[in-house]
């Protein structure tokens, strides 16, 4: 592992800053800027920012020091850096810009929405989330729908897990909240099907021939398939989110998950999905998994 730093550069609060981050793992890098006093309300998703006064001190410390653009190169290839459209003060204009879309004329409810996918208890089923979903529809539909079906797709991504408690229940109650939300601002047969793509949520076992159910389907499964360092910080946000569980406990039920999620003949229903996101998705669950089952 290799903690690397950039020069102080960035300027804020009437001084200047660096970036200190890991080419591994975000979970050595809080372990040695703790070790150094840096609270980690100074992390910004994938970087500490550090003062100027300390820069020294944390180059004595075994700080790595690299130039500006080679900190973001290394960053990108570690597959811990975090997109600009997934910082928090872009994911606000980015989702309400869908949203009217999506549901014109109906901001408020947007508003309402975002509120509850900015909720401090989420760590993975947040408004990254929201828009990793939004954007794989992007991807996973192309032509093939039209705009009717497209809304009633976005309109169940926005609201499957617009109640998130960590329960059994949730999809259910997020279904619920669609329909009282939703009504009279959709027709009743798309407002069904949009509740119905929220209860699919739970199992992710679409009938045969539903492409909507489907598309969703992938959609909320795509973060599975990512490269093994950003799955590594999913599993991780899950193991947040749970944190008032033994790990023990954890471990067992989060096993149970992954082992059932494997056990499916294909994890993803489209062509398209398969031959993008099966391999890799399947090497993640197993790799995961034997970590849990250590664990047990």
């Amino acid at each position: 592992m290799s903690i690397l730093i950039d020069p102080p550069r960035w300027p804020a609060h009437g001084t200047l800053f660096s970036h200190l981050i890991s080419d591994t793992s975000v979970l050595e890098l809080h372990q040695f800027a703790s070790r150094l006093g840096i609270r980690q309300r100074a992390f910004d998703r994938d970087h500490y920012d550090v003062p100027q006064e300390r820069y020294n001190e944390f180059v004595a410390a075994g700080a790595r020091e690299v130039s500006g653009s080679d900190l973001v190169r290394v960053l990108v290839r570690s597959g811990l850096r975090i997109p600009a459209r997934f910082r928090p003060e872009r994911l606000n204009p980015a989702l309400l810009k869908r949203w009217e879309r999506t549901l014109p004329g109906q901001r408020a409810l947007a508003e309402d929405l975002l509120l509850r996918w900015s909720q401090e208890h989420r760590h993975y089923h947040d408004r990254v989330h929201l828009l990793s979903v939004l954007e794989s529809l992007d991807w996973l539909c192309g032509t093939q729908i039209e705009a009717q079906e497209r809304q009633i797709l976005e309109l169940a991504a926005w609201f499957h897990d617009a109640v998130y408690e960590g329960t059994t229940e949730d999809e259910r109650k997020s279904a619920d909240l669609a329909a009282i939300s939703l009504q009279g601002l959709i027709s009743d047969k798309a407002l069904t099907k949009v509740q119905q793509l929220i209860l699919l949520t739970i199992e992710h076992r679409p009938a045969e021939g539903d492409l909507l159910g489907e598309l969703l389907s992938d959609a909320d499964l795509e973060v599975l398939a990512r490269p093994a360092k950003a799955y590594q910080r999913y599993a991780k946000a899950v193991r947040d989110e749970y944190d008032h569980v033994p790990a023990a406990d954890f471990a067992r039920g989060r096993a149970g998950i992954l082992q059932e999620l494997l056990l499916k003949d294909r994890l993803y229903c489209t062509v398209p999905a398969q031959e993008r996101w099966e391999s890799q998705a399947r090497a993640n669950l197993e790799a995961e998994l034997h970590q849990l089952l250590l664990q047990v």
